[in-house]
């Protein structure tokens, strides 16, 4: 090839680096800041071309291991790698990219592009045996790695994704299989972040990141599957994060998020199955928090992140973290979609029975039948009314003794005032008020008292008064408590 036939003083140095392995660095100062375009010479110029040819045609020197290491160099024209195989590790730091390198269908060792500077990455489907580092990369464009098979680690640590115009994700890693773990913390992408179908074997590592897409979505991760844990503390996220459908075996751990989404789901977690959810100790999340059909097995929800609207039916989980009184829970009940969710409900009385809170599993109980009272017919409100006063649905037994005796007070000083006349004056046994109001109230036990007088008057008003509310309260007792009986 006509570019191995007239070669710059730069690339005969990496030409003749390339088969011992070693480095080239064309940094004139430590630490050089590669995005400085405009202060680059033919002193530190390299065709891609050029290495191109120098990668495919592999010049050997032996007992030594060939590799690509540049350092600071502006590399101009396109690296095309598509559908190579390269057995030589590639690591080309600190450079600057004129054009968007093509790795679609290649077959890499080892890919570090750290501290580079570059207009997009055309590498789908791309295949790499070991690592691949992006760490500190500044990307001008889509980085497509849709498909990519990677063996170890993927690193993009402090990376920056941008993109010219927001009409593809600025980084896609869709249908990507990572062999070891994710690591970008305090990356930072400037559009959408595509992961959907991605499978991580490891970890995925994503603290004090920064998604930036306001009115879309943000982070797209539907059907993602990871191996281990998810640290995403501190994160900041402008714009959906969707997670639909995925399954993370360890922790999803959000502790001092900030989720925005305002007008629309800030954090959709649907049907997905988690070992831990951690919402905690982060900004009120701006936008709904969808948690709908999946199966969490330790839930760590703060009240104070919550949003005013919250999707929970059929959401399972076995522990709900850290302990609060059910008054603090009880309002992300009221919260899904203004609609009854019988099972959220009951969901949050066994997490309350699960860790032996029986009074707070009570009061959600409670709280249940005042929600679903608000769904039924007027004459069914009113008799949920009357329940609710009477023995708080059967959860609350106790006021049934204090209507009882309240009653029975004002029966037995009414009636021990002015005594009803005895139907038969010679049958009548001794009036006595308190047993005689106890007959009246009590509908399935007989004194004697209520047949053997006839009180007349206002007596008699007050007796037909003291027979409708025995006979209410006494159902309403036993439907209380049949209720509870049945939840036991």
């Amino acid at each position: 090839m006509s570019e191995t036939n007239d070669l710059t003083s730069a690339e005969v140095r990496v030409w003749r680096a390339f088969p011992r392995g070693e480095s080239v660095d064309f940094r004139a100062a430590e630490n050089e800041d590669p995005a400085l375009g405009d202060t680059w010479d033919t002193e530190r110029t390299v065709r891609a071309s050029v290495l191109r040819a120098l990668l495919l045609k592999a010049p050997q020197e032996e007992g030594e291991i060939a590799a690509l290491k540049i350092a600071g160099a502006r590399i101009t024209g396109v690296l095309d790698l598509k559908y190579a195989t390269i057995d030589a590790a590639i690591r080309l730091s600190h450079c600057h990219f004129d054009g968007v390198p093509d790795l679609y269908g290649a077959q890499l060792r080892h890919l570090d592009l750290s501290r580079s500077v570059l207009p997009g990455l055309a590498s789908a489907t791309l295949r790499v045996e070991g690592v691949l580092r992006m760490t500190d990369c500044r990307m001008r464009g889509p980085v497509r790695l849709g498909g990519a098979c990677i063996s170890g680690a993927l690193f993009m640590e402090r990376a920056e994704f941008t993109a010219p115009d927001d009409s593809e994700p600025v980084l896609q890693l869709n249908q990507a299989a990572v062999g070891d773990d994710l690591w970008a913390p305090e990356m930072r992408a400037h559009g959408q972040v595509r992961l959907t179908g991605a499978s991580v074997a490891g970890r995925i590592n994503v603290q004090d990141a920064e998604f930036n897409k306001p009115g879309g979505t943000a982070l797209d991760a539907q059907n993602l599957n990871v191996g281990a844990h998810i640290r995403a503390r501190c994160l900041h996220a402008q714009g959906r994060v969707e997670l639909r459908g995925s399954r993370i075996s360890g922790r999803l751990d959000l502790l001092h998020a900030h989720l925005s989404h305002p007008g629309d789901t800030a954090l959709r977690a649907s049907s997905c199955v988690i070992g831990e959810l951690w919402l905690r100790g982060g900004d009120r999340i701006e936008g709904a928090l969808n948690l709908r059909r999946s199966q969490i097995e330790i839930l760590t929800l703060e009240p104070e992140m919550l949003p005013d609207q919250v999707y929970l039916s059929n959401l399972t989980y076995t522990a709900l973290t850290p302990h609060e009184p059910a008054e603090r829970r009880l309002p992300m009940l009221e919260r899904d979609g203004d609609r009854y969710e019988p099972y959220t409900y009951e969901q949050l009385t066994a997490a309350y029975r699960h860790i032996g809170d029986d009074d707070a599993a009570r009061l959600v109980q409670l709280a249940k039948q005042r929600r679903r009272r608000t769904m039924l017919a007027w004459y069914g409100r009113l008799w949920g009314h009357v329940q609710d006063a009477t023995v708080g649905y059967g959860f609350r037994p106790l006021r049934a003794a204090v209507w009882l005796l309240s009653l029975m007070t004002v029966g037995s000083i009414a009636y021990g005032l002015d005594h009803p006349r005895p139907i038969k004056a010679d049958e009548a046994p001794d009036f006595n008020p308190v047993f005689y109001t106890l007959d009246l109230l009590l509908p399935v036990i007989n004194f004697g008292q209520e047949l053997a007088f006839a009180p007349d008057g206002w007596h008699q008003w007050l007796a037909y008064a003291l027979i409708i509310t025995g006979w209410i309260l006494a159902t309403t007792i036993v439907a209380g408590v049949t209720r509870l009986v049945s939840r036991q």
